[in-house]
């Protein structure tokens, strides 16, 4: 049993906290059921992150190695249409566009692994990374769409922020 103010280890049946004199709240009942679910609840949470983030990065390369080879002409004539020759050169915009895209993808990426490991440690800036990280996600539809919600759903709330607290203070 913890103290609900500073995180003491309490001895069951102490009214006062020793360390900041807070009354002990009585024990709730179920709490370790719930703390357990929770845990599990937040354990596969985070390893979907890891695949998440894992998969965005391959798709990532995958696609922009394609479209890099694509506009670089490796595939024929079709990469050199008639768009090709409009007032703006493409020769500074497309390399700059693949740039941004490549940072981006290994932004997102790297979010989302390390919202996952966060979540793994069970440490306050994980979850706080991972809402970031929902709220950036719900325009990927439908896995990221999917995954944000649950994402939200379990970390936000009274009941699942005292959950999440909770954890932390169990080793």
């Amino acid at each position: 049993m913890f103290c609900s103010g500073c995180g003491q280890a309490l001895v069951p049946g102490q009214a006062v906290c020793p360390q900041c004199s807070r009354p002990v709240a009585p024990p709730i009942p179920n709490l370790d059921f719930q703390l357990q679910n929770y845990a599990g609840k937040v354990k596969a949470l985070s390893i979907v992150w890891f695949i998440y983030g894992g998969l965005s990065l391959l798709l990532g390369i995958i696609g922009l190695s394609f479209a890099n080879a694509f506009l670089l002409g490796h595939f024929g004539p079709i990469a050199h249409g008639p768009w090709m020759h409009g007032d703006m050169s493409p020769e500074w915009l497309l390399p700059m566009i693949l740039r941004f895209a490549w940072v981006f993808i290994v932004l997102r990426s790297a979010l989302a692994l390390v919202a996952g490991w966060g979540l793994m440690q069970h440490a306050e800036w994980g979850r706080i990374v991972s809402i970031i990280a929902a709220f950036l996600s719900l325009l990927r539809i439908p896995i990221g769409t999917a995954l944000g919600i649950w994402t939200l759903v379990t970390l936000l709330g009274y009941r699942n922020t005292t959950l999440y607290d909770q954890l932390q203070m169990t080793p």
